[in-house]
Order: structure tokens, then sequence, then C-alpha cells
């Protein structure tokens, strides 16, 4: 299994403009340092509101579907079977799956204000609406990637989020806590973390355990996200999935929430081989690891399991 496709990745000068929009509504919110980041106000200001019955109630759906044709219903369900989140521009109503847990409905309903705030956006789905024809893929990919940086700025209202995380220690329980009072999930929060540190280090994001005949327990690779300074150091990771013979198989928390920080070692660019410390943590969604090199650590002491007989000094 390949890890999914990059949902973030956008052209600094196409980062940019996104970013001023979503700036923008912040203030219009004045949700700027207010924690959690007060997702009713922000709405309040884009003028949006979110549906009382969504259109993921199966209900409204076989409703609409009896207007349609028969058989409409299961042709609509499946496709949306893995949608979460769907804009109505001409209603300026945002449509959420009330089934997923609250943090990640606040960042998809963040997503979808943004389609309603960038105005490219607006206007295309408006004229879409308004026709047969649908959005090419490409278009709809990099909408979809341009909507979910919107979504990451306000939520984690610009570099607030990265302030506060550069002077917590490199644990992996402190994207969790700090996703918390953002309003984050642990799987935006950790991804977050990652990407906007000032130290090197990474995160992967893994599916859930799997128990593979003859193989043991392994995860697939959701997502990697990685700071700066470790890509410009080791690279980009391109794992796929951790097996026991990986270098984080014996960080995987096997029928336990949490793993302990392991000690491992990995080589840089230059062929130079650097000890590092990864641990775990099982939110039943997905596996966070955490890796980081010894001397990302700055301030704080962290213990290994007794069999490594030593400590490593931030």
């Amino acid at each position: 299994m390949m890890t999914k496709p990059d949902d973030c990745s956008l052209d600094p000068i196409e980062l940019r403009i996104i970013e001023k929009r979503a700036k923008e509504l912040l203030g219009r919110a004045s949700a700027w340092e207010r924690f959690p980041t007060p997702i009713e106000d922000i709405l309040a200001a884009a003028r949006l509101k979110v549906a009382s019955h969504g259109i993921f109630d199966a209900s409204q759906i076989i409703a609409f579907a009896r207007k349609v044709a028969r058989g409409g219903a299961q042709l609509i369900m499946k496709a949306i079977s893995k949608v979460r989140g769907l804009y109505d521009a001409a209603e300026r109503i945002i449509h959420i799956d009330d089934k997923v847990i609250q943090v990640k409905q606040n960042f998809l309903t963040l997503h979808e204000t943004g389609h309603h705030e960038i105005p490219a956006h607006r206007k295309i789905f408006r004229f879409f609406e308004d026709c047969e024809k649908t959005l090419a893929p490409e278009t709809a990919e990099l909408f979809n990637r341009e909507a979910n940086n919107f979504a990451r700025y306000v939520l984690f209202q610009g570099d607030t989020f990265a302030k506060l995380a550069a002077d917590c220690p490199l644990k992996i329980t402190t994207p969790m806590k700090l996703g918390k009072k953002f309003g984050a999930s642990n799987y935006a929060a950790a991804r977050e973390f990652a990407r906007t540190n000032h130290r090197a280090c990474v995160v992967y994001i893994l599916e859930p355990i799997q128990y593979v005949c003859g193989s043991g327990a392994q995860a697939d690779v959701r997502r990697i996200a990685a700071s700066p300074s470790f890509i410009e150091k080791f690279g980009e990771p391109r794992d796929t999935v951790i097996k026991p013979d990986h270098k984080l198989g014996s960080v995987l928390p096997v029928g336990r929430k949490m793993s302990g920080p392991r000690s491992l070692s990995i080589v840089d660019l230059n062929g130079t081989r650097h000890e590092c410390v990864a641990e775990a943590f099982d939110t039943t969604y997905n596996i966070l690891i955490l890796l980081f090199p010894v001397r990302a650590l700055t301030s704080s002491i962290i213990i290994l399991p007794s069999r490594f007989k030593k400590n490593l000094v931030k």
C-alpha cells in the first residue's frame, strides 16, 4: 500500500494568497488567540451556516433521490460514501457528516469555509452548480489542497501553534495536548507539530495495526510529516509500511496504547549515522510515531528503557 496522495503542498505564491484570505477571516471573526479556535464566530464572519440536517443523513438522501429517479439513493450514497463535507455555494450552507468526531468536524467545517472564502472557488462552484459539467480532476485536487491549507491556517491561527510548540518538549504527547487547546484532532496536530517545528523531527501517521500471518504486527503508512531541518539533513522519508524488521518496528505499540522512547539510528544524506529517539501513541484511529535525532534535544531529560542503560539530555 502506498501513502495517500499529497493533500497540502502548494506553490509558495499560491500559499501566500490562501493564507492571506485565512488571515483576513480570522481578523473579521476576532479569533486570534482565542482557544479553542472559535468555529462558530468564524462561520458567522464568513456569513455561512452548517445545515442542521446535512445531506449525509440517509433519510435526506432517500428523499432527494426520489425526486431524481428510482435507485437514485443507492447511486448517491455510493458517490458520497467517502465524502465528509460539502459546500453549497448557492445557499451559503455547509454540509458536514456529524458521524465523525467533533475535532474532525472542526477541520471539515473550515475546509468547506475555505471554498467559500477563496473567490475562485466560490465562483467556479456556483458555475458548476448551475450546469451539468463537473470539475476536472486536477482542478478538484488543487482546490482540495488550497482548502486544506486555508483550514490549517485558521484552525492553528497562523503560526500561533508553531510558536507555542517551539518551547515544548519533543514528545508524542506534546502535539496531542496542543491540539486540544486549538480544537484540532490528534492527526492534524501531529502533522502541524512536525512540519512547522524548528527542530529536526518527523511524524509518521500509520493506519491501525494489522496482524499478517508469517510477518507479525505491521501498519501501513498513511502520511509522513517532517520538519524543514529534518528534510534538509535526512531527506523526505518514503516508507509505505512499518513491519517488525523496519527501523520503527519495535516502536509499534502492539497490545498497548503507547510505546515509551526507543533508541535507534538513521543515516543522513551524507552517509553519517545519527542516534535518534522514537515513541508512538495509538489513537485508535491511527498510530502516531514521533522520531527525532538526539541532537535536536535542547533542555529536558528523556529516560529510555533500562535496557539502553543511559539517559539522553535535551
